[in-house]
């Protein structure tokens, strides 16, 4: 078994323990350094990282094939790359850029296995008169046509 089956495996068992917890990113490079990043539907807790980096380190021989291992979370400003952190984000302002290059700042209402809804109010010349009215705006968006989205920190 190859070195990078062997850490998918190692991982992959670890993550089985852990079902809130699920993998964003595996990467293992030529120089054999082995980078894991996680998300949680509740977050992920430093001891997380701890013991999905102990379940692959303690299960791979050093003697074998020397290696270095990170394991570390999505970062709060890292793009959302799951459905899950699509889920666990709902009721959250996204920025969202889509395929068409349209740039939408709105509140994920819903998250389903094909698409994302966002909503948003957005102030339009009135249809009668002059002046702008405040309108609430919905757009369903695949995920196809989602070419980054980040959720927005609001203080």
């Amino acid at each position: 078994m190859a070195f990078r089956e062997k850490v998918e495996d190692l991982l992959a068992k670890a993550l089985e323990e852990r079902p809130a917890l699920f993998l964003i990113d595996l990467s293992v490079s030529d120089s054999y350094k082995i980078t894991v990043t996680l998300d949680g539907d509740q977050g992920v807790s430093l001891q997380d990282c701890i013991d999905i980096s102990r379940a692959i380190e303690y299960n791979l021989d050093r003697e074998e094939q020397d290696f270095s291992i990170e394991v570390a979370s999505a970062g709060a400003t890292s793009p959302l790359r799951n459905i899950r952190q699509y889920q666990k984000n709902v009721g959250r302002t996204l920025k969202v850029k889509t395929t068409a290059g349209e740039e939408i700042l709105a509140t994920l209402i819903h998250a389903g296995e094909e698409f994302i809804v966002l909503e948003w109010k957005a102030r339009e010349p009135k249809k009668i008169g002059k002046g702008k009215e405040t309108v609430l705006k919905k757009a369903e968006i695949h995920y196809g046509d989602i070419k980054e989205a980040v959720v927005e920190i609001i203080f």
